[in-house]
């Protein structure tokens, strides 16, 4: 009975959101007779399913121009990858996680750290930390709504980044070229090029066989790179060519799936 209550009390919820335009969580808790917490959770499960976007205090309808399918989560070598450099870092840093389902298997990491102040340029992220139990203080870039990397980009997002300093910045990468640098297939690499020069480190995050990978946009050249996690099935000769060019190296054994 409960979960056809909850089950009911969520689509009502949706139909009350879709006609008004905006819910609060004060007026659904008293119509509902239920608790501030229960209504919460409400909102926190309805957003998960892409069927609205909370905000203080209630929710609104999900913009159209973000209302896009859940992305999958990340596979077991990269969740293995973001645990390894999740151990990089250390209470109290200020940190920016880039877009990416790599990046995005380091944020259960962040419930072991304490006093943490985390950036970030992607909604999936941002939801994901806001249902930590030890929640960092959560910063967003804002911006410009970019539908192929699902994260915010544009000179609006490089302005507010370069309003603060970090210690470290973790970002995945579509590809490794190794004379250049990290690839990718999108075209707008402007934010991460801002985002490498605010941090004082900067860890790249992939798995071994996108190394090679020959994609055009060089997204960061290897002078911007500190350090890079990657999977043990990397090549001895690429590894070599990695660590002569000054980069640190970590590697994580791989993961049956």
């Amino acid at each position: 009975m409960t979960k056809r209550n909850t089950q009911q009390r969520r689509r009502t919820i949706v139909e009350r959101l879709n006609l008004t335009g905006e819910v609060s969580v004060e007026q659904l808790a008293a119509e509902f007779s239920t608790s501030e917490v229960t209504i919460r959770k409400d909102l926190a499960a309805l957003e998960k399913d892409g069927l609205l976007l909370r905000r203080y205090g209630g929710a609104i309808p999900l913009p159209q121009e973000i209302a896009v399918a859940p992305a999958s989560g990340p596979s077991a070598n990269q969740l293995a990858i973001a645990a390894k450099a999740a151990e990089l870092i250390r209470d109290h840093n200020r940190i920016i996680i880039d877009c990416g389902t790599t990046t995005l298997g380091l944020i259960p990491e962040l419930n072991h750290k304490r006093g943490l102040v985390v950036m970030t340029n992607s909604l999936q992220l941002a939801n994901a930390i806001h249902e930590l139990e030890h929640e960092p203080t959560l910063l967003m870039t804002g911006g410009t709504w970019d539908p192929h990397s699902e994260s915010f980009q544009g000179q609006m997002a490089e302005q507010v980044l370069r309003s603060y300093n970090f210690d470290q910045l973790f970002i995945g990468a579509d590809g490794i070229d190794l004379e250049r640098g990290t690839t990718t297939f999108n075209e707008l690499t402007g934010l991460s090029k801002v985002m490498a020069e605010v941090s004082q480190q900067v860890i790249v995050m992939l798995e071994a066989d996108k190394i090679q990978r020959r994609i055009p946009n060089l997204e960061l050249p290897w002078g911007s790179i500190d350090i890079l996690v990657t999977d043990n099935r990397l090549a001895a000769d690429a590894a070599n060519t990695i660590r002569a060019r000054g980069i640190q190296l970590l590697l994580v054994d791989t993961v049956n799936n």
